[in-house]
């Protein structure tokens, strides 16, 4: 996004990047998780594998997540081999199904893990936090790269012994970037352990980048 504002081209100028951070706790979890289950029968597996996503979605169902915020992402069949002497044997059907689960209350996160696993689910794909709003807390980190970038002039300016034009004459919005907490690594969940799993949301950082263009005048410009 450029916003060329005036132009002085027979004035001198320096150009800037800025850069303004906000952090923010996150208010929605995003949990993948699901069953796998194997069979030489493919009807077997299959039937073992929905009656297990079936306790899954009930046992979540009871911890009043909306259906709605239940959704399949992943259903697959695959064909199982086993290698011997380099020849392919007929192992058996592997059935996946994952789950996407969306929690707006990211404290119960690890809650909903211990529920599901207990149920049925034998695989954790991903965990990861984000934030409803996020463009409230952009425009905050927006207005503090575009101020950062003004010091920098500023600071520029006074060092060579100039006077600034606070208002640059082209802004341009370089980078929008939200960095999310470490996912939660699905390897550290431990099946049937004794206590809940703990999970923490962290915080994400939300950063603004811009590029501005600001003029100058010396001796030799006069000033408005």
């Amino acid at each position: 996004m450029t916003a060329p504002l005036f132009s002085h081209s027979n004035r001198p100028s320096i150009e800037v990047t800025g850069e303004g951070t906000v952090s923010a706790a996150p208010n929605k979890a995003i949990i993948v998780l699901g069953v796998i289950t194997e069979s030489p029968s493919l009807s077997t597996a299959q039937s073992e594998n929905a009656s297990a996503v079936t306790n899954v979605i009930n046992a979540l169902l009871r911890l009043n997540i909306p259906r709605e915020q239940i959704q399949t992402v992943t259903y697959r069949i695959e064909i199982q081999y086993n290698y011997e002497d380099g020849t392919q044997i007929f192992r058996g059907y592997q059935v996946t199904h994952l789950l996407q689960i969306t929690i707006d209350r990211v404290e119960q996160t690890g809650l909903v893990v211990d529920t599901a696993v207990n149920s049925g689910a034998n695989f954790v794909s991903s965990i990861r936090f984000t934030i409803a709003n996020s463009e409230i807390y952009y425009n905050q980190a927006l207005s503090t790269a575009i101020q950062n970038a003004g010091n920098k002039a500023n600071t520029i300016a006074r060092t060579l012994g100039a006077t600034l034009v606070r208002t640059p004459v082209k802004i341009t919005e370089e980078t929008r970037f939200i960095e999310p907490p470490i996912p939660f690594q699905a390897s550290l969940l431990t099946e049937g352990a004794a206590i809940p799993t703990p999970i923490q949301p962290g915080e994400l950082e939300i950063r603004a980048v811009v590029r501005a263009q600001y003029t100058f005048f010396d001796r030799s410009f006069p000033s408005y």
